[in-house]
């Protein structure tokens, strides 16, 4: 399979970007794109780093970043599974890139920027939440802000309501398969819920 290796093969097959998707770009948080990024609880965080590239979800029952002033944001980390991918990647490699998106606009708003981890007694306490603190926040210096084309979410359908299709592998499915049955199973999907909601925050 020919592999394309050059941004001028790139070029010829797609031709320039449009006009629009250069003038939308802002290296910081102007006041529109501030009132988008504050509606929105849910974003994927996008790190590299010497163990490879990760993708992660990020979600707050608030606004799931806090934009501390237009070059800055500031995302709570909540314990999870303490993988801790993205944080492991912002050591060796500061790049980090967010996509922001909210249930029922099929906009998306894309942040590239620049980060640290900080355990800061003072930013952590300003996020507590039913008595519990953040471990740590990750504090983003914005490079650049712009909106994202919504073809991909016309062309996915993503907010058009359909049903969960028929046979998707579970999460509790996936680990039972992944460990030959000593962990998941019917009764991982059915309690997890239940089990979250005391680690939420």
């Amino acid at each position: 399979m020919r592999r394309i290796s050059s941004s001028t093969e790139l070029d010829a097959l797609y031709g320039p970007p449009v006009a629009s998707s250069l003038s939308k770009v802002a290296d910081h948080m102007t006041p529109l794109y501030r009132r988008w990024v504050e509606a929105a609880r849910f974003c994927v965080v996008c790190t590299a780093g010497p163990n490879g590239t990760h993708g992660t979800p990020r979600g707050d029952i608030d606004p799931v970043v806090r934009v501390a002033d237009p070059k800055t944001l500031h995302l709570p980390d909540w314990k999870g599974n303490n993988r801790l991918d993205a944080l492991r990647d912002l050591i060796e490699d500061p790049r980090i890139a967010f996509i922001f998106m909210i249930p029922g606009t099929k906009t998306t708003v894309r942040v590239n920027g620049t980060a640290f981890i900080t355990d800061d007694a003072d930013l952590r306490a300003s996020f507590e939440k039913k008595g519990k603190q953040p471990a740590t926040v990750i504090v983003t210096e914005i490079c650049e802000v712009y909106t994202q084309c919504a073809k991909a979410l016309m062309r996915s359908g993503l907010w058009d309501g359909a049903p969960v299709p028929d046979g998707l592998p579970t999460v509790g499915d996936i680990l039972a398969d992944m460990t030959n049955g000593e962990v998941g199973g019917s009764d991982y999907d059915t309690h997890y819920e239940e089990r979250a909601q005391p680690r939420m925050w």
